[in-house]
């Protein structure tokens, strides 16, 4: 699997610097490691506070005849809702200046431990794929994050279960993905091999609702054997 190569990418504060991983022609992913040292936040404290926070939920979907549970937390913010650290109002305020783009709300994911993970998926509920933003901060323990091209799902034997690339966020790093990442690209946060701590990454998502949007059964809608 390939690290992430990268190619520096300018923004306003010269205290920040993003690296641009180039997936293809239409999608990229930009890193800034160390970005809430770089913001003057200190990452624990940050950590901290979401966690204790955050209005934490079990989320539960239904698959092939019953009821599970998520395996991770989930917790949602909306537009105008006081935010539970400082530093994620910040970060939006500055991701909306540097992609000239306007947020709504946002999103939590936790995951508490080395069982939780959220498998290789695309960003569909969404709908319009051809031209998004998808921005996570990352907290706590760093953890793998796959992506791989979509026409790698069908190949079951693939090592990484056909992932390229590992950008491995945590400890305050900031990753974005853009352009058509969501369209012809996966991401996931797979299962680790050890025992680690909890991971809570904040999500903010934008699309340019351009091109034609995707058809089929979003990630909540149920999963029957007859399917």
């Amino acid at each position: 699997m390939r690290g992430a190569t990268v190619a520096h990418v300018s923004i306003d504060s010269s205290t920040i610097s993003f690296e641009r991983l180039q997936l293809d022609d239409r999608s990229w992913v930009d890193v800034a490691r160390g970005f809430l040292d770089s913001i003057g936040h200190d990452t624990t404290g940050v950590y901290d506070a979401v966690e204790g926070n955050a209005p934490w939920q079990q989320g539960r979907v239904f698959r092939y005849e019953r009821w599970v549970d998520e395996p991770r937390l989930a917790a949602s913010y909306g537009r105008g809702t006081p935010a539970p650290h400082p530093a994620v109002t910040e970060t939006q305020r500055l991701l909306q200046h540097h992609y000239h783009v306007q947020f709504g709300g946002y999103g939590l994911a936790y995951y508490r431990n080395e069982r939780d993970m959220m498998a290789l998926h695309r960003d569909r509920d969404m709908r319009w794929l051809d031209e998004t933003i998808i921005a996570l901060l990352v907290l706590g323990a760093r953890r793998p994050f796959h992506l791989r091209p979509r026409g790698n799902r069908y190949d079951h034997e693939a090592e990484y279960k056909g992932a390229v690339h590992d950008v491995a966020p945590g400890e305050g790093d900031l990753i974005v993905m853009g352009g058509a990442c969501q369209a012809g690209w996966e991401h996931g946060v797979p299962r680790p091999d050890r025992a680690t701590g909890g991971r809570i990454s904040v999500q903010w998502r934008w699309t340019s609702r351009r091109g034609r949007p995707v058809v089929g059964a979003s990630y909540g809608a149920p999963r029957l054997y007859s399917r």
